[in-house]
């Protein structure tokens, strides 16, 4: 399935995509896609519903974060080998993990502002996992029973913060709009081989990253067994799983970072694609 939410800021309602890509309403059926939804019970009685006796949605409205209820965000860093040879980054021998605040999700296709003072905004495009069960203590061979779903995302960071202010990540990563997810939350019997999905983002129409979850240094079974050793993954968390190389902080031979007016477009094989303006404070 793909679920997602519609409508409003604050107002969303839920809904999926059918066969033949347009939005079905599940407001008839569920109140809200939550952390119930995406527990194993909550997702196989959503996959006995025939979409096509869902009313369809008309026009093309604002879509929404695909589920919420989002406890927390564990995001990986330098997970892509090449993307840590262009930061001048030793390969991690362990999953690098960071925090961004729930206040910076962002619908898929809505503004990404800039923060105050933001002079080195960046993208990234990711694969997200969504959990879909309590995970403690995970192994990596049952990993994947844990996993509701995967979407997409965009990391953006601010490298001055994140780098030249001292301390952790966490500031660099956390600006509101700083994490545009969606459109979709795609469930796992549709995403095969998480392993092994183009993804490619653009500024402006010109091609910045253009890379494949193939090259992922640590794989999702890894980082979900990996980070349940430390932090109790709950339903509905998001773990935003690193980037490929091609970010403005790595182009050669000068850094390219995001102003006001620039527009992002990203995409990865079977979770959609987003489009953001980005605006300054």
């Amino acid at each position: 399935m793909k679920l997602l939410r519609y409508g409003p800021p604050g107002k969303e309602k839920p809904g999926l995509v059918d066969a033949n890509g347009r939005i079905r309403s599940l407001a008839k059926k569920i109140k809200d896609i939550t952390p119930d939804t995406l527990a194993p019970a909550g997702l196989a009685k959503l996959k006995k519903i025939k979409p096509e006796s869902l009313p369809l949605v008309s026009g093309k409205p604002r879509l929404g974060i695909p589920f919420t209820g989002i406890s927390k965000i564990i995001a990986v860093g330098l997970n892509y080998a090449d993307h840590a040879a262009e930061a001048g980054l030793a390969i991690p021998k362990e999953p690098v993990l960071f925090t961004k605040a729930i206040t910076s999700l962002n619908g898929p296709n809505d503004k990404v502002k800039l923060p105050r003072g933001s002079v080195k905004g960046d993208w990234e495009v990711e694969l997200g996992i969504v959990i879909g069960r309590k995970a403690q203590y995970v192994s990596e061979d049952d990993a994947l029973r844990y996993v509701a779903g995967y979407c997409l995302v965009n990391d953006v960071s601010e490298r001055e913060y994140q780098i030249e202010r001292g301390g952790q990540w966490t500031k660099g990563k956390s600006c509101d709009t700083f994490c545009p997810t969606g459109p979709w939350l795609v469930t796992t019997d549709e995403i095969k081989d998480p392993q092994n999905l183009k993804m490619w983002l653009k500024v402006n129409g010109e091609t910045k990253q253009n890379s494949s979850t193939k090259q992922m240094i640590f794989g999702v079974k890894k980082l979900v067994s990996y980070i349940s050793q430390f932090i109790t993954l709950m339903p509905g968390d998001l773990i935003p799983t690193g980037t490929p190389p091609g970010v403005g902080l790595g182009h050669k031979p000068t850094p390219v970072f995001l102003k006001a007016g620039d527009v992002m477009e990203l995409g990865m094989d079977g979770l959609g694609t987003q489009r953001q303006q980005v605006v300054g404070s």
